[in-house]
């Protein structure tokens, strides 16, 4: 019988997750993790069984954690527009305050494209975003306040790439008056 466990798994998955997070997954060595998580490299594999399931448990773990924040902003959001517009800029100041680190899920689908693990991952919680904007837009718009003509799907669509594409903006170092600049542009898409 082996010896009990002696770190917190949810702790781990937090500390591997920070790591892939800033270095990616291919940068991040086995060494890494075993360092970071301050655990033997045999409690490392016999708790998430590879590297690669790591990845997928931290991923999972920070698609629970900032898709679900902002669905759960959306769900009790009393006005959508001013609440869309508060998470995306919400997102801005974010990657301003560390532009290297991004955002994993953009790193994930630009880095593991042909991993089909990581794809479902990815495309699953981007549906996931797209229903909620999807739902709050379609409570605007019955509330009056979107146009009676606009699609909440479409929108929804919409914004859910453009909080991608911003986000590899952030990255690339656009800048706070860009960034700003495309997000009352596209909350104007709204009216």
């Amino acid at each position: 019988m082996g010896r009990p466990r002696t770190f917190n798994i949810d702790v781990a998955v937090d500390r591997a997750m920070e790591l892939f997070w800033r270095q990616g997954f291919e940068a991040t060595s086995t060494e890494d993790l075993v360092e970071g998580l301050e655990i033997t490299r045999g409690s490392l594999y016999k708790a998430f069984g590879s590297k690669e399931q790591l990845y997928a448990m931290a991923l999972r773990r920070y698609c629970q954690q900032h898709a679900g924040g902002l669905i759960e902003v959306l769900d009790r959001a009393a006005l959508v527009r001013p609440a869309i517009r508060a998470v995306l800029l919400e997102l801005v100041e974010a990657d301003l305050a560390d532009p290297e680190r991004g955002c994993l899920l953009v790193n994930a689908a630009t880095e593991r494209s042909s991993h089909p693990e990581t794809v479902r991952q990815v495309s699953h919680t981007m549906h996931q975003v797209e229903s909620a904007l999807a739902g709050a837009l379609e409570r605007a718009q019955v509330r009056g306040e979107i146009a009676a003509d606009k699609k909440p799907l479409e929108l929804a669509q919409f914004l859910t790439t453009f909080v991608q594409g911003l986000r590899v903006m952030s990255k690339a170092r656009a800048g706070r008056a860009f960034l700003e600049n495309a997000v009352a542009v596209a909350v104007r898409a709204l009216d």
